[in-house]
């Protein structure tokens, strides 16, 4: 099963640079990989980031990404102590919402798509 995850930083601040970018993909797939699931695809913006993630039925996307949003902020803030600023109320990075949609058939290619032309800062 294939699923796009959008997350969006707390009040849709500008946090990240391509440093960030880079360092937060690897950090999310170390954590599908920990699913038996895979990161297809990712990239994002300053105040947002997508995922277009392959997993196994048995997982929950609740479950997952929880473990995605939460193992993210808190290595980030480890790595990265610039960021801490923009850890608002309870130190959190994320908004408390995010976006999942399945994906199957063609519009996997389409989705792919529109990962990879996201406008990734510099």
């Amino acid at each position: 099963m294939h699923v796009h995850l959008v997350f969006v930083t707390k009040f849709r601040h500008k946090v990240f640079s391509d440093r960030h970018l880079t360092r937060m993909e690897a950090i999310m797939r170390d954590v599908c990989a920990d699913f038996e699931a895979e990161l297809v695809e990712f990239n994002g913006e300053n105040n947002h980031v997508h995922l277009l993630v392959n997993f196994p039925p048995k997982v929950a996307v609740a479950r997952l990404v929880n473990s995605l949003k939460g193992v993210s902020s808190r290595r980030l803030r480890q790595e990265f102590p610039d960021l801490v600023r923009h850890y608002y109320q309870a130190n959190k990075l994320w908004s408390g919402s995010y976006f999942a949609g399945s994906v199957g058939g063609a519009p996997l290619s389409a989705v792919k798509q529109y990962i990879e032309q996201q406008n990734r800062p510099g």
